[in-house]
């Protein structure tokens, strides 16, 4: 007998959710990204004998009836409280629920509670082998990736089971382009080298390729989220082989933008950011908060560490690409007086496009563990990890005071954008609020 699945990505609160004041001073479209490579990667190597079904939950409720033999999540932590609510109502009617993720995988025990199994790290080692058990009536309760899976044969993300569910008026703004997993870097607020290894590990290029005509054949963009593709070795390597790729063909690109960081922008050579600008790439997703430059660049006590910021922006502008910036705020270094420098930072610097975001610590990560362990962290409703609302108390703020600036960045940086940014729909596809 043929068997179902039901893979959900379940919904969670967007910034103008938390506060919907942000609408009205923010002349931009809300940005919607695509649901994560997670579920698509487990479609592609589902065997061909089961029937995929997809829905989305942040578009439509996923709470309905299916015929689905086994129920498939997969969640972070700010869709948590969702998942788990959806976890529940399909157990109580009689389906195998099974949940993956970055959020089961740092928090199998509060997920174990809600479902039949709970897949810790990389699916693609445990997901044929559950399936199995499930068929042979031997389901187990946790499936844990105990080594890493080989990128050499993997097949493409199966991206067609989005694309084949969009319902009208839905469509994602870019699908992520994935270069590399793992990586060897430690930043305290990252949770990528517990869920993907401690070492970078780049795809093989074909595979890269054939991502981007997948994604190409359905009209669709592609981001590269992933700052750890300008690391130098193997990462940088493929990055580098995609921009051959693009130029070669002389097509207009169709990767909307690349993630970076100021460390990043300062140690890439300039021929290969300007390699990336002659490929089509005239954007970077600068994420800031999680480096040292960014961490010190605005406590006012690190004019270096701020000179090394500006120096990274002028890089980007002078390479052609502009830089779409997302600031942290509410970290431990950051006082009152952050917000202002912040503000200053991008007037000086001709910043034109920000996001800003709460500091949140995700669990699985170091942050996550130290404020625990040191009793500062404020509430486990998990939803409220979204970037918008103060989850931990700051050694020099106030969580009312977090939330105040926040608030404050956003509207002081687009109050006087506002005409000039709004005549840009180009770029409402990036806020992410």
């Amino acid at each position: 007998m043929t068997k179902k699945i039901l893979f959900v990505y379940p919904g969670f609160e967007r910034h103008a959710d938390s506060h919907p004041e942000l609408r009205e001073f923010v002349p931009m479209n809300e940005y919607l990204g695509s649901p994560s490579l997670g579920i698509s990667t487990m479609a592609a190597i589902t065997p061909d004998d089961w029937v995929l079904e997809f829905r989305d939950d942040r578009v439509m409720d996923a709470a309905r009836p299916t015929d689905a033999d086994i129920v498939a999540l997969s969640f972070f932590t700010a869709a948590a409280t969702r998942g788990l609510e959806l976890a529940d109502h399909f157990k109580a009617n009689g389906h195998t629920v099974v949940a993956g993720g970055l959020f089961p995988t740092a928090m199998p025990d509060v997920v174990q509670q809600h479902v039949d199994a709970v897949v810790v790290g990389e699916g693609e080692p445990s997901w044929p082998r559950l399936l199995k058990d499930f068929l042979a009536g031997q389901l187990e309760p946790r499936y844990t990736c105990t080594e890493n899976a080989d990128l050499s044969t993997l097949p493409a993300p199966k991206t067609s089971l989005y694309f084949e569910n969009e319902l009208p008026g839905y469509h994602p703004d870019d699908y992520p382009l994935q270069v590399s997993r793992g990586c060897a870097l430690n930043c305290h607020a990252c949770i990528l080298p517990r869920s993907m290894g401690r070492s970078l590990r780049p795809f093989p290029i074909q595979y890269v390729i054939d991502q981007l005509l997948n994604l190409e054949a359905a009209g669709k963009r592609a981001s590269l989220t992933e700052d750890t593709s300008w690391l130098p070795g193997g990462g940088r390597k493929v990055l580098e082989q995609l921009l051959d790729f693009l130029l070669e063909r002389g097509k207009s690109a169709t990767v909307s933008y690349i993630g970076t960081s100021f460390p990043m922008i300062r140690a890439t050579p300039m021929r290969l950011l300007e390699k990336a600008k002659a490929a089509g790439i005239d954007m970077f997703y600068l994420v800031t908060g999680f480096d040292p430059i960014s961490m010190r660049a605005w406590t006012g006590e690190n004019p270096k560490a701020l000179e090394r910021a500006e120096e990274a922006i002028k890089k980007s502008f002078d390479a052609g690409i502009e830089p779409y910036a997302s600031f942290l705020f509410g970290n431990d270094q950051d006082d009152e007086g952050t917000v202002d420098r912040v503000l200053e930072f991008c007037d000086k610097t001709g910043i034109r496009k920000a996001e800003f975001a709460i500091s949140t610590p995700y669990p699985g990560t170091p942050q996550f563990a130290q404020l625990e362990a040191e009793g500062r962290l404020l509430t486990r409703e998990w939803k409220r990890y979204n970037d918008a609302n103060p989850t931990f108390k700051p050694l020099k703020l106030t969580p009312d005071q977090v939330t105040e600036g926040y608030i404050r960045l956003w509207k002081e940086f687009y109050a006087p954008r506002k005409d000039a940014v709004g005549a840009m729909s180009d770029y409402d596809r990036i806020i992410q609020f």
